[in-house]
């Protein structure tokens, strides 16, 4: 029998149990996402008009993309219903390209993967913030085809002269592409949003007018008396003049260029061009520019005063907090799922002071391989994090009732997504696909040694396919027995407890 033909015999259409990963499950993203939660969602998602930070610790498979999937959601909808109270969101979850990019500044030994996130920092978590941030805000600008629900080009162009040249400082530093050159790239951005830059280059106009007016001066009568006005040309004031008119330039060159090296080098998480850099430095009015906190040091002060600039950009286009959700830390290559290089990546974010940030709330959905390391910290550590405050959530569980409720409600859905749920239909249950000796309490018992929604999909889907592999199409059976049930609860059983030890595949 297939396992279709069973299905269809409770009006089921679509198979509730063939999706695992919550990212490509289109049953829960068009009908689960806002019917099912999980107990301590309202924790997790906290006020969106005020918000705040979670930390949420769950194993393989207990639904922390969903949870995302979800905060999206909510958030979206909250933007839409408080159109001047927005969120922004940033979604901190591809984390490839910055570790890369931090690993290939290291040298020797440190670039070995077990000693290369050892030298990561608070600072380059801000880094890799401002830069999702940054470009989100670019792409608008540079990227003629380009859109964004939240905010459009025209927004952009009416900030206050002070906030374009906030964005521009963002854009120097944090915006990247590999379509166009970064100074070309930062151009056009510029021209874009009308940010005018006519005094910038002065000191080089001085030095060009100096140094032609002192050549024109000095043949003015190079037809009449050719030698005398050669002569002027080798005299020591002739050069002196044309050197003082040039110091000021040269200084300001000078002095970009080394801040442009030491921002090129403390930006770890991304591979500027130290001569890009300073050209773009220069084209800043210097009364604009050189009080203004940039990424040059290995601290995190300037950072803090830049994510500050990033919110006064965000007001003026509706947004007042910023959301940033954190997950699959555990899938960059660079980490490969080490609990050791999770918590050598995660541990600098937690700081009370970075994670209490005003306007800002973080949606932290860890992996709970790093969660035992918690217990092994000094007072210091606690001290700093202060994760008493942060909504700490060290266990996603889910209980044999909850996945019951789960399994259930996912047959609705596509029952739902089939045909109209009548009375009768609307009050199946999981519990329907198995045989009368089989009660509820057992079916829960049974689903609670599962622990999580992915354990639980995998699990049904290989007992239907297993009772429709014991029956044929002309003798077909619609009821699940206990014999069944029990042999494929033990093989799962031991594949779960090897896959706990490690030795299988998850």
């Amino acid at each position: 029998m297939k396992i279709q033909q069973f299905l269809e015999h409770y009006g089921v259409k679509v198979n509730p149990f063939s999706q695992e990963d919550a990212q490509s499950d289109h049953i829960f993203q068009q009908h689960c996402a806002e019917t099912i939660h999980h107990p301590a969602w309202d924790k997790v998602l906290g006020d969106c008009r005020n918000p705040s930070t979670s930390i949420v610790f769950g194993e393989k498979g207990a639904g922390k993309t969903a949870i995302r999937l979800q905060l999206i959601k909510a958030l979206k909808d909250h933007n839409t219903k408080f159109p001047n109270e927005r969120a922004f969101v940033i979604s901190y979850d591809d984390l490839n390209p910055f570790l890369d990019a931090f690993r290939d500044r290291l040298r020797g030994r440190r670039r070995n993967p077990d000693q290369a996130l050892k030298d990561w920092r608070l600072w380059d978590h801000m880094d890799a913030l401002l830069t999702l941030s940054t470009r989100r805000l670019c792409n608008v600008i540079a990227d003629p085809h380009a859109t964004d629900p939240d905010f459009n080009l025209g927004q952009i162009r009416e900030l206050p002269r002070q906030r374009k040249r906030d964005l521009l400082m963002l854009a120097a530093f944090y915006d990247q592409s590999s379509d166009q050159s970064h100074l070309r790239r930062w151009t056009n951005i510029r021209r874009q949003i009308g940010f005018n830059t006519l005094t910038a280059p002065w000191r080089f106009y001085l030095g060009l007018l100096v140094t032609i007016g002192l050549a024109i001066f000095a043949l003015r009568d190079v037809t009449s008396d050719t030698m005398n006005a050669l002569a002027r040309l080798k005299t020591w004031w002739f050069w002196a003049v044309i050197v003082a008119g040039w110091i000021p330039f040269a200084k300001r060159y000078v002095s970009l260029w080394l801040r442009a090296r030491h921002v090129a080098k403390q930006v770890r998480i991304l591979d500027h061009g130290t001569a890009s850099l300073q050209q773009i430095l220069m084209r800043f009015p210097s009364a604009e520019i050189d009080d203004q906190p940039m990424p040059s040091r290995d601290r995190s002060d300037d950072r803090y005063e830049l994510l500050s600039k990033l919110q006064r950009i965000l007001k003026p286009l509706g947004f007042e907090s910023i959301i940033v959700l954190v997950d699959r830390v555990d899938e960059p290559h660079l980490i490969n799922g080490s609990a050791e290089r999770m918590k050598d990546f995660l541990w600098s974010m937690f700081d009370n002071k970075f994670l209490k940030h005003p306007g800002i709330g973080f949606k932290m959905l860890l992996p709970r391989d790093v969660v035992h390391f918690l217990g092994r910290e000094e007072k210091e550590f606690y001290e700093r994090s202060r994760l008493d405050k942060q909504n700490l959530i060290k266990s996603l569980e889910w209980t044999g009732e909850s996945l019951f409720d789960m399994a259930t409600n996912r047959i609705r859905a596509c029952l739902a997504e089939s045909q109209p749920a009548g009375p009768a239909n609307s009050q199946i249950t999981i519990g329907d696909f198995f045989a009368d000796d089989i009660s509820r309490e057992d079916l829960i018992q049974k689903f609670a040694r599962l622990r999580v929604p992915r354990h639980l999909f995998r699990f049904l889907y290989r007992l239907l396919t297993e009772h429709c592999n014991r029956t044929t199409e002309d003798q077909p059976s619609w009821k699940i027995n206990r014999l069944t049930l029990e042999m494929v609860s033990d093989v799962y059983a031991r594949e779960q407890e090897a896959l706990d030890r490690g030795l299988g595949t998850g």
